[in-house]
């Protein structure tokens, strides 16, 4: 599932969320949707204390702005999606973070399918002319979107390929809550480590991939205590 781009607009590149709600709230107010297409890398989801306001957040704005709004999946959306489904529950989800999820949507039973449905329509990957955006990034395997593909889009950890794009990616934290550029294989990696209680990166670039600004907002102490 794959997402085409806007061409005349700027970009606004989200990391990973994680439940992070009040920081993802503060990250949002630098966003010009007049002028950027925002785009979000995937896991709004686990972790953080407020999943299913993240999620309601996302979907409000989607909603808001349907043209210039994209919120790629996770992997952490690909396994709530499946412990939900009809080939659940699926035990490795809740111990990376589910089981916190489970409990939040406890408590706001009635947001649950609502909330399944949009995250399963969710695109795996966003791309224009000089710049793709994923979870994890595109590698070397035969089926990068193959959501059970350890290589794939979703899961992907380690060098990825040059594809003569500029790609922007999520999924691993960087090792100093900073995004990291790798020449080789021209990737911008932005997911800083907010549920770590590091900060929660946004870039904004042009749409030919060229870097504009880099937002980065300590997290909120309430996200993740």
């Amino acid at each position: 599932m794959r997402c085409l781009a806007l061409l005349f607009m700027n970009l606004f590149l989200i990391g990973d969320v994680h439940g992070c709600y009040y920081t993802f709230q503060a990250l949002l107010r630098y966003w010009q949707p007049q002028e950027e297409l925002l785009i979000q890398v995937g896991d709004l989801v686990d972790r953080g204390n407020f999943a299913p306001e993240t999620v309601a957040m996302a979907m409000e704005v989607h909603a808001d702005y349907p043209g210039q709004t994209v919120f790629l999946r996770g992997n952490h959306e690909a396994g709530m999606i499946r412990h939900y489904g009809s080939d659940g529950p699926f035990p490795e989800w809740l111990n990376w973070g589910g089981r916190t999820t489970v409990h939040q949507y406890d408590q706001q039973p009635s947001l649950l399918q609502p909330h399944l449905r949009w995250l399963a329509q969710r695109p795996l990957i966003w791309e224009n002319d000089h710049v793709v955006v994923s979870h994890a990034g595109l590698a070397d395997t035969d089926d990068p979107y193959d959501e059970e593909n350890l290589d794939g889009v979703l899961w992907r950890r380690g060098p990825l390929r040059n594809v003569g794009k500029l790609q922007v990616i999520g999924h691993t934290p960087t090792p100093n809550g900073l995004p990291l550029f790798d020449r080789l294989s021209h990737t911008l990696s932005i997911d800083t480590g907010a549920y770590l209680g590091r900060v929660l990166t946004g870039v904004k670039l042009t749409a030919e991939g060229e870097i504009l600004q880099i937002v980065a907002i300590p997290v909120e102490a309430a996200d993740i205590s």
